[in-house]
């Protein structure tokens, strides 16, 4: 009985290392597959994470202080202050973050035209540093998909995000706030690249709406923001999935350190004698001149990095 008990011992040994080398390399395969996803994609879920954790100390700051104002008001300053200086540490550890050209604001109303990234991280910064530096609110004009996204209600109010119809954006610019919008939008963030192309389509209701409030456009442009965060390369199913829905289907990638220079242009001021469609091509001029300027094309993630230890840089 020893020696039976004994190969049947090394009888299951032998079974188990062998079923070990058979599916050893499916075991490499499936673990390197996961690490990959989580390399690609955690940057993206962190700031998603953030993004609803802000959302929650809202509702938090709200009902302990049991504040009932208009989310636009002053009193949601000091909840502001501290949602901005979050986001702002955030991106000065992170993507080193610096802001060119805010002498360009008005001090009155205008439209902050700007190009738009696989994810508007770098938006979400320059709303930070303004307000920190300014004490200023730039109201911003979304996409409608963004509005479905649960629980970001109240996030979106006390920051100023809105659908962005005409008639709200006149009314917000006759009440002296500026104004920002990518004529891009969702299309310019899933199918532009490394190239930096505007795809701003038929685009021109902003220009139409800066005509009619006589504000100016200002042009805005963020350095390296597709070496930061990236979308997988055009395919044309996901391109005719948004086309007929409207809805983001491809999901960024990235999250490298890269630095992020935000420059804003000198402003376009307001012409009684120009069309919409003269004002929308110098808008995209302006933009893309920006982008000639500051970004190199096509876009590369190793110079993005080095830029980070780049102390000179052009800031006009």
């Amino acid at each position: 009985m020893t020696y039976l008990s004994y190969f049947a011992y090394m009888l299951e040994e032998w079974i188990a290392v062998e079923y070990l080398k058979k599916y050893f390399f499916h075991m490499v395969i499936i673990s390197v597959t996961i690490s990959a996803i989580l390399v690609f994609f955690i940057v993206p879920l962190t700031i998603l994470f953030f993004i609803y954790l802000t959302n929650v100390l809202l509702i938090i700051y709200q009902r302990n202080g049991e504040v009932k104002a208009d989310p636009l008001s002053d009193v949601w300053d000091s909840a502001r202050k501290t949602v901005a200086s979050f986001w702002d540490i955030y991106a000065r550890i992170w993507h080193g973050y610096e802001l060119h050209g805010v002498e360009n604001l008005p001090e009155g109303p205008g439209i902050v035209v700007y190009y738009h990234g696989a994810i508007p991280i770098d938006y979400l910064y320059f709303l930070s540093r303004l307000f920190l530096w300014k004490k200023r609110l730039c109201l911003s004009v979304a996409d409608h998909f963004v509005f479905r996204l649960p629980g970001l209600k109240l996030l979106l109010e006390v920051t100023g995000v809105m659908p962005g119809t005409r008639e709200e954006c006149l009314s917000a610019l006759k009440n002296g706030h500026l104004v920002s919008i990518s004529p891009g939008g969702v299309r310019e963030a899933l199918f532009s690249d490394e190239s930096y192309q505007l795809m701003w389509g038929n685009r021109k209701g902003f220009a139409q709406v800066a005509l009619d409030a006589k504000v100016p456009i200002i042009p805005m442009y963020t350095q390296n923001v597709r070496e930061g965060y990236r979308m997988f390369k055009e395919r044309r199913f996901f391109r005719q999935l948004y086309e007929s829905t409207r809805l983001p289907f491809t999901p960024p990638y990235g999250g490298l350190p890269v630095k992020f220079r935000t420059y804003i242009g000198e402003p376009i001021p307001y012409d009684p004698n120009i069309t919409t469609d003269e004002l929308v091509e110098k808008t995209k001029t302006a933009v893309q001149a920006l982008i000639k300027k500051h970004q190199t094309i096509p876009g590369s993630i190793w110079k993005a990095l080095l830029d980070r230890f780049d102390k000179h840089c052009k800031t006009d």
